[in-house]
């Protein structure tokens, strides 16, 4: 049976905000099963909550922001990519911080951080949204799917009119804790030196670096040590693609194919997901479920 997972204990690291140049303590503490990812601005009065859904979205600019009144967190992918791909269902996300601390601009060291807390198995049938019929968005020549597969697999391919990129693409990789460590998480945030200085002048990226951020002049990768993968760039749009898919609530069955994708096109197939429940059925292990309120039915009952 496909069970919930929290995490066994606490853990916690600190780091800067990529565009807010903030430091930031993060925890990351298990919660019970049903309640999804939640994270909490502990530096705001009232400690406010913010849910780790679609609903919350407030920004797809440079990263995926999260907001519920004044409250925002902001560079929430490479973290929920890591706790989506290790198969962690409940967790409480508390930062200090207006933004998730970039670490080294992967989902890496968020890996080792909940293999460090542990991942534990609450013995609760997990959700799933498993798809029945094929999703698209079409934006220009960027274009975003999800067909029926018997698990997440993702496809994706970017073009960039730069030498040390080109043409790149993934192609039909089953994602799991194991494929995810092994071929994505090292994968790091890029930009390009002129869009960075035109960031800082207008106040952003104010936490990136070389030692965070690949960064490519107008020939060549700026950091001495170099890439982590020949096709780093598009394996690190697949991890933000895992996060951004986090923001369904439940786990997504399907084949994800994407061309010249980004976090707004991402968060277009999750609104289009969300829109057209005909397309799919929400799962456990134990029968299929076809509402929301069967779901919460079906909870209650497990509970």
């Amino acid at each position: 049976a496909v069970t919930q997972k929290t995490i066994a204990e606490k853990a916690t690291c600190t780091g800067v905000g990529l565009h807010s140049g903030a430091a930031a303590q993060l925890s990351l503490y298990p919660t019970r099963p049903g309640v999804g990812i939640t994270f909490v601005r502990t530096d705001l009065p009232g400690a406010p909550e913010i849910p780790a859904r679609r609903a919350a979205l407030t920004s797809t600019r440079l990263a995926t922001t999260l907001g519920r009144g004044v409250a925002t967190v902001g560079t929430v992918e490479h973290l929920l990519a890591a706790v989506v791909a290790l198969g962690v269902d409940n967790l409480r996300v508390e930062v200090d911080g207006p933004e998730i601390p970039v670490m080294d601009g992967s989902a890496q060291p968020f890996v080792a951080l909940l293999r460090e807390a542990g991942i534990f198995d609450q013995h609760v049938a997990r959700r799933e949204i498993r798809v029945r019929k094929p999703i698209s968005v079409r934006d220009g020549d960027r274009v975003i799917r999800v067909s029926p597969a018997a698990r997440l697999s993702v496809s994706y391919f970017v073009e960039y009119p730069h030498i040390a990129i080109g043409k790149q693409r993934i192609d039909a990789l089953a994602i799991d804790g194991a494929s995810f460590e092994r071929e994505i998480a090292r994968a790091r945030t890029f930009g390009f030196l002129h869009e960075v200085e035109a960031l800082w002048r207008g106040g952003l990226a104010r936490g990136g670096n070389l030692d965070n951020t690949v960064v490519l002049d107008e020939r060549r990768v700026l950091n001495q040590a170099g890439l982590r993968f020949p096709d780093e760039f598009v394996r690190h749009k697949v991890l933000d693609l895992l996060g951004d898919l986090a923001l369904l609530g439940m786990p997504l069955l399907g084949h994800v194919e994407v061309e010249r994708g980004g976090h707004a096109l991402h968060q277009q197939l999750v609104e289009r997901i969300l829109a057209t429940p005909e397309a799919w059925a929400i799962e456990t292990s134990f029968a299929p479920l076809h509402s929301l309120a069967e779901e919460e039915l079906s909870l209650a009952a497990i509970a």
